[in-house]
């Protein structure tokens, strides 16, 4: 009989995060949800709930993610995957963002993706078949307008993140993959797209290419995926 994989997920109190979560517990994955105020989510009925997880995750706290991997570590044993998914936004241009409002942009999203797999790496290289997925933004592939412009600094940070510990890990069977979605109908994605859902990208569909990418075997490694509901001047 195989083993049981674990996976880590970030911000997984809702949209992305949680529908990441929802996929991976379906097909039996031990799932460790980080979140701000732990719940466990409403679907934990239907699948086996003594391989969940909630614990309480800030990503602003430099002793969030060791006090996280020590308590999924006691529970489920080993590390397979991580999903740094946790975010934030702003919605300034870089001339208008104050020092203040871009300091939490690039603590939460990169010090926070940052700190997070450097905590898992040692459970990660055990495995020799490692995981890392960082949710980035096609905003960290192109700057769609001025008002996403502190906002897509912090996730070109992200995306650069991403392929430093593609490096990092490569040698030792870690796969990192950054995942690039547009417009996603979540609560933070929803009011960018002037409130109207129809033809989003659902959270449901970054969950399954979040999945895909991470069972891929390690010659098969994605470096980026991107997606989008529109097309646009790039992507």
């Amino acid at each position: 009989m195989s083993e049981t994989k674990t996976i880590l997920i970030s911000g997984a109190n809702r949209g992305i995060g949680d529908a990441t979560a929802r996929a991976f517990a379906e097909v039996g994955w031990n799932v460790s949800m980080g979140m701000r105020k732990p719940v466990m989510p409403e679907w934990a009925n239907k699948v086996d709930a003594a391989k969940l997880q909630v614990v309480a995750y800030d990503s602003t706290d430099a002793d969030a993610p060791k006090k996280w991997v020590q308590e999924a570590r006691e529970k489920f044993g080993g590390i397979d995957a991580v999903v740094a998914n946790a975010g934030i936004m702003v919605r300034k241009s870089a001339v208008d963002v104050t020092d203040a409002e871009f300091d939490s942009l690039m603590e939460v999203n990169v010090n926070g993706p940052r700190r997070l797999v450097q905590d898992c790496w040692e459970s990660l290289l055990e495995k020799g078949h490692g995981r890392v997925v960082i949710v980035s933004s096609l905003s960290g592939k192109r700057v769609k307008s001025a008002i996403s412009g502190a906002y897509s600094v912090s996730k070109y940070a992200a995306l650069g993140l991403s392929h430093a510990f593609r490096h990092a890990g490569f040698e030792q069977g870690i796969r990192t993959t950054a995942v690039c979605p547009g417009f996603v109908a979540t609560d933070m994605g929803t009011p960018l797209a002037g409130g109207n859902t129809d033809g989003l990208t659902t959270a449901e569909d970054v969950a399954g290419s979040i999945f895909h990418v991470v069972n891929l075997p390690n010659s098969a490694s994605v470096s980026e995926l991107w997606m989008n509901c529109s097309l646009d001047d790039s992507y």
